[in-house]
């Protein structure tokens, strides 16, 4: 199996690109099911890319279908260091217009049923979540942005809501009464197995509108997908630079994040959970 240091999740014409060579598709299996669709590789700037449609090819997963679990796994069994996740947004704030790019670096969960760790049947591990967005790889895709002439904000708050409705005039205003930068349906889950997988994780996160507080506010599926239409160059030029960007080595504590995070005694863990999540604790049980 190909061994990909660098992982992207987003829409499918994301790996739609001249520059990609060597290009293969990888079907994984994982001890969670399927990932959402096969597994797109290629070589981009000397470096092995995987790119995981979010919602499957032609878009037929639901926020609340998408198969987390197996979607971080499959990433890291292909040894995936870093994710980068590429996503559609709706704009909080006034001075983040459509067609802006935001690179969140908070949180705020307000979903139901989503899974949220790879932990249980027989072994507990707790994470330290305060800063859910690996610091490096979001100045990276700082970088790269700017570089490939986007308007970029850095920091600010994701709200992460069940969906698949939007929402309504009093749920936007509340949740800018909270201060949120932007609001979306997908990756907060992602952060957190990302986390849990040691993955360096970052958001790429693309506002397509103002929700529905502003006045002049347009939230449909049309408007949406035309303004993702026209950014997904801009998007596969912050991918490029950003593959680029990415040091060989990691210099922040993301690949160590389960060192002192299970919690089980060693002995007391079957093996069965050993046996499922032995790619992401085995090393911290030999």
């Amino acid at each position: 199996m190909d061994t990909v240091s660098i992982g992207i999740i987003g829409g499918s014409g994301l790996y739609q690109m001249q520059e990609l060579t060597d290009k293969s598709i990888l079907q994984v299996d994982t001890p969670f099911g399927p990932p959402s669709d096969d597994l797109f590789v290629g070589t981009l700037a000397g470096k092995r890319v995987a790119f995981l449609p979010r919602h499957g090819r032609g878009h037929r997963l639901l926020p609340s279908e998408i198969p987390y679990l197996a979607n971080i796994h499959a990433m890291r069994q292909i040894g995936v260091q870093h994710l980068i996740s590429v996503s559609a947004v709706g704009s909080m704030r006034e001075s983040i217009a459509p067609g802006h790019i935001c690179l969140p670096d908070q949180f705020i969960d307000l979903t139901k049923g989503r899974p949220r760790t790879f932990f249980g049947g027989g072994v507990v591990g707790h994470i330290p979540f305060d800063k859910p967005v690996c610091a490096d790889l979001a100045a990276v895709l700082l970088q790269a942005g700017e570089a490939a002439g986007a308007t970029m904000h850095a920091g600010g708050t994701y709200v992460c809501i069940e969906g698949p409705q939007f929402s309504t005039l009093a749920e936007s205003n509340l949740y800018r009464s909270w201060g949120v930068a932007v609001i979306g349906m997908t990756n907060l889950p992602e952060a957190r197995l990302a986390r849990e997988a040691e993955m360096c994780f970052a958001t790429l996160a693309l506002a397509t509108d103002y929700d529905c507080w502003h006045e002049t506010a347009e939230v449909s599926v049309n408007q949406i997908l035309k303004i993702i239409s026209e950014n997904v160059s801009l998007a596969q030029k912050i991918i490029r630079h950003a593959v680029q960007l990415i040091p060989a080595e990691r210099g922040c504590g993301c690949g160590n994040a389960l060192a002192h995070a299970i919690i089980t005694d060693q002995a007391a863990i079957p093996a069965q959970a050993r046996q499922r999540l032995d790619v992401l604790i085995g090393r911290y049980l030999r």
